[in-house]
């Protein structure tokens, strides 16, 4: 073999492996998504669309380069463990999980596996991060919202009954993210000359008991905070602020697209629209310990008109300019 063969065969055997490795396609990547949800839930629904858009946008397509793998814990804590360990045992790169309650069984099953979670409450107080400037383990992502903020659903509430005198906050007494609401809505109170008081979500008949006691007091109004006890009474709430012709502020968008009258609070579908920044960071290689957790930076106010006629109710003109969406 001449040398100028020779050294063409060699070139190309050298030059082959490489061109092999380049025309490789890239590995496909699982992620988890564990949602606190029903899986007709809309909202969830439009989170995982926006979640998905999210990661299109850098380079992530369903079927491409990643792969989605989506539980619905249906706002039931057992059914959240089984799908929880159902995902672990998939192997994903990493997990989104929504709510609370879909935090905590995934990380009691893995402390490596990262996690980004979306409407969580209170991450440190829960023991999920070790601080919100830098999370130290698993695990990070975005706030529900900070405490401070659920002052303004009373101020809100003043705003659309400025009669008002007594309000009846719905909260999960057990519940330490409740306990802090409840806190700030009660730090505010005197200025805005409200009694506050607490209706436990305990069960049924107590809810229905409390609601009547506060409509029986006069220039009262309701505070309904975002938990699973509201999730599971929501409609018994909803129709009890009707009978008894009681305004009332939801922590839950949900509440208000199923007839209750305000919502005020964070974009949640922006949180998951944020999550799938956090997402993309980590699986190119940053760790989860080292990115912050985010406060939201939208806040939407919602406003139900056949709600409002149905309590004989006429919101102000300057709350109707304001809303970001009024539902006729």
């Amino acid at each position: 073999m001449r040398r100028r063969e020779f050294i063409t065969l060699v070139s190309a055997a050298v030059a082959w492996p490489l061109a092999a490795r380049a025309q490789q396609p890239e590995r496909m990547r699982r992620i988890g998504v564990l949602m606190n949800r029903a899986a007709d839930d809309r909202e969830g629904q439009a989170g995982i669309a926006a979640f998905k858009e999210g990661l299109q946008k850098v380079g992530w397509a369903d079927g491409a380069n990643v792969r989605f793998d989506i539980r619905w814990g249906e706002d039931d804590l057992d059914t959240e463990r089984r799908y929880a360990t159902e995902l672990v045992g998939l192997g994903p790169d990493i997990v989104l999980a929504s709510g609370t309650m879909s935090v905590g069984p995934l990380q009691k099953l893995s402390r490596v596996l990262p996690i980004v979670f979306v409407g969580v409450t209170d991450p440190a107080g829960a023991g999920f991060v070790d601080s919100l400037a830098r999370p130290g383990g698993n695990t990070t992502g975005f706030m529900l919202f900070e405490y401070g903020f659920t002052s303004k659903w009373l101020e809100l509430l003043k705003q659309i009954e400025p009669s008002l005198k007594r309000a009846g906050v719905l909260r999960e007494a057990t519940n330490p993210a409740s306990l802090a609401q409840f806190g700030a809505i009660q730090a505010v109170a005197p200025s805005l000359g409200v009694e506050v008081v607490s209706i436990s979500l305990r069960d049924a008949a107590e809810i229905d008991r409390a609601v009547a006691g506060l409509a029986d007091s006069g220039n009262a109004g309701l505070i309904v905070t975002p938990s699973a006890g509201v999730s599971a009474h929501s409609a018994l709430i909803i129709a009890l602020a009707t009978k008894h012709k009681l305004p009332a502020v939801y922590g839950s968008r949900l509440n208000v697209n199923n007839g209750g009258l305000v919502f005020y609070g964070p974009d949640r579908i922006d949180q998951f629209r944020r999550a799938a920044g956090y997402v993309d960071r980590i699986l190119k290689g940053e760790k989860a310990a080292e990115l912050p957790v985010q406060v939201p930076t939208k806040y939407d106010l919602i406003i139900n008109m056949k709600a409002a006629k149905a309590i004989g109710l006429s919101l102000p003109a300057g709350l109707l300019a304001r809303a970001d969406e009024v539902i006729e």
